[in-house]
């Protein structure tokens, strides 16, 4: 195998995650443990309750465990400072939400730089280079200047994962990031990270919809607040492919 099929980018081991509600203690997480690999494009799966999006936030290093250990591209996350855990999550993580979260009336070169405004490292110039380098791998070189409220959703979906790449991230994480887009335009993201897949990024797609685990190369299935499957998926179907097969229409 070459080396990056081989790489440990994230190690989950024995994860539980507590909330206190109503002097109750609800178990988010019971004690989950996986690994994923440098180059693999997973979806995380569950309906709701299931615990997906408390461990969305670990994975994202926006909370913290109870118990149990994560390690991020070598590093523990569980016993960083609330600084480091930031710096991390800044350096090492490219975020895209379902809702987008540009900033409004903001130019997507803008949005997109706004990783780099948080690391001292990278000049004014380099980084307006870096973000028209992103803006221009998600097939928007033809609107750099436009701004939020100016483009379709699809469009500030790209934007968005141009934000996720310009930091050069050692994982993309994915929340329901095609949930608020048609079909086409579902087909179309999507085909969009089955390319950077086959680029070698590091994909976790956390989602609602069982379908989507047609379109990544390893599926991970969460029941209350347990792993109640991961399979691997050999032979995913294309994007692409099934955004061709569509009716003609426009794509948003």
């Amino acid at each position: 195998m070459e080396q990056h099929e081989t790489k440990e980018i994230i190690a989950v081991r024995g994860l539980r995650r507590n909330f206190e509600v109503g002097g109750e203690t609800v178990k988010a997480l019971r004690g989950i443990s996986f690994s994923i690999r440098e180059g693999e494009f997973v979806t995380i799966m569950g309906t709701s309750g299931s615990g997906k999006s408390t461990l969305l936030n670990l994975l994202g290093c926006l909370d913290t465990p109870t118990d149990g250990e994560y390690i991020l591209d070598g590093t523990e996350v569980q016993s960083m400072s609330k600084n480091r855990r930031a710096v991390t999550r800044n350096r090492k993580i490219g975020f895209v939400f379902q809702n987008y979260n540009l900033l409004p009336k903001t130019t997507a070169i803008e949005n997109v730089e706004l990783p780099l405004l948080y690391n001292p490292a990278v000049s004014a110039s380099e980084r307006r280079a870096r973000a028209i380098k992103a803006l221009e791998a998600v097939g928007l070189a033809g609107r750099l200047n436009h701004k939020s409220n100016q483009m379709s959703g699809g469009q500030q979906q790209r934007v968005a994962i141009a934000r996720a790449l310009v930091n050069d991230p050692v994982i993309i994480l994915a929340d329901e990031a095609t949930g608020n887009l048609d079909t086409r335009t579902s087909f179309s993201i999507l085909s969009l990270f089955q390319e950077f897949h086959r680029r070698g990024r590091t994909i976790i797609f956390v989602t609602h919809n069982p379908d989507l685990a047609r379109y990544s190369s390893r599926n991970i299935v969460l029941r209350d607040g347990r792993i109640v499957s991961d399979t691997r998926n050999h032979a995913p179907e294309s994007a692409r492919e099934a955004l061709e097969a569509l009716p003609a229409g426009d794509l948003d």
